[in-house]
């Protein structure tokens, strides 16, 4: 059913310790209390981040509904709150490995996928070495009432997904995300412009710190669809409203307005080597 309102939570926090269920939950319970009914964690919240190092760990991956992904459901349905989670899925006939992010809805019923599709290979971020990149782009997830798409991290750094996701509907481009504190100020930028320029709320949360010298701890940003950013914080838990009429309002105002000339578009990338 369409929403006018959405509240969000964007969870700074990764549980991958032995107490990582206990946490979740009462992290997830937490961001119902301050009003969210959806809640993202961020990129691969549920594991160490392995992409320190080149070594790849069998067991940081699972099959389809496993272990982290039943963690994940059985918080979101124990709080009754939507949840953009995450495992390293492997599928069981062929073995690939994917950053794969899990959506779950109040009832901890698993409603979409998407993996992650431009992996990083340098220092701090071999991620080659650990998961084969996605395959599909991300579908428009209806849900939560206000339409939205998941990009993970440096999704975000290639805007063509988000344009298209937005053409297609949605509301809120949302990017969990694990990366360097040094790189922040690059990054805004791809964030507000991506709003402006598809009239769509960007929201991004990152790890919250340094892991295995890997120097990461963004803050956590959300962007409305006029460009502005609306919150920019360091707190582990942070909620905004997101609005259809903000959106709405954007997409009748310049740029907003501009046809997205898809033939022409599909045209030219088809002649791309």
């Amino acid at each position: 059913m369409a929403k006018d309102v959405l509240n969000v939570a964007l969870i700074r926090d990764v549980f991958f310790d032995a107490d990582g269920a206990v946490r979740l939950t009462a992290r997830l319970r937490e961001a119902k209390d301050k009003g969210a009914e959806l809640v993202v964690i961020p990129e691969l919240g549920i594991n160490e981040w392995r992409p320190w190092t080149k070594e790849m760990v069998d067991d940081d991956a699972e099959p389809p509904g496993g272990p982290r992904h039943m963690m994940q459901s059985q918080a979101a349905r124990e709080v009754g709150i939507g949840l953009i989670g995450a495992a390293i899925v492997r599928d069981t006939a062929t073995g690939r490995r994917e950053n794969t992010a899990l959506i779950f809805d109040a009832h901890g019923q698993l409603v979409s996928t998407y993996a992650k599709i431009h992996l990083p290979e340098e220092p701090g971020f071999w991620e080659t070495s650990h998961y084969l990149p996605g395959a599909r782009l991300a579908e428009v997830v209806e849900d939560f009432g206000l339409p939205c798409a998941v990009q993970i991290c440096s999704d975000m750094n290639r805007p063509q997904a988000a344009q298209i996701a937005a053409a297609n509907g949605a509301m809120a481009i949302i990017g969990p995300r694990a990366t360097e504190s040094k790189t922040f100020e690059r990054w805004k930028p791809v964030w507000i412009a991506t709003a402006r320029t598809n009239a769509v709320y960007v929201l991004s949360v990152d790890r919250p710190g340094p892991e295995h010298g890997v120097l990461m701890g963004q803050p956590t940003i959300a962007i409305d669809p006029d460009g502005t950013v609306m919150l920019e914080t360091m707190e582990p838990v942070a909620v905004v409203t997101l609005e259809r009429s903000a959106v709405d309002r954007a997409r009748t105002n310049y740029p907003g307005y501009l046809a997205c000339e898809t033939k022409l578009y599909a045209e030219g990338w088809a002649k791309v080597p």
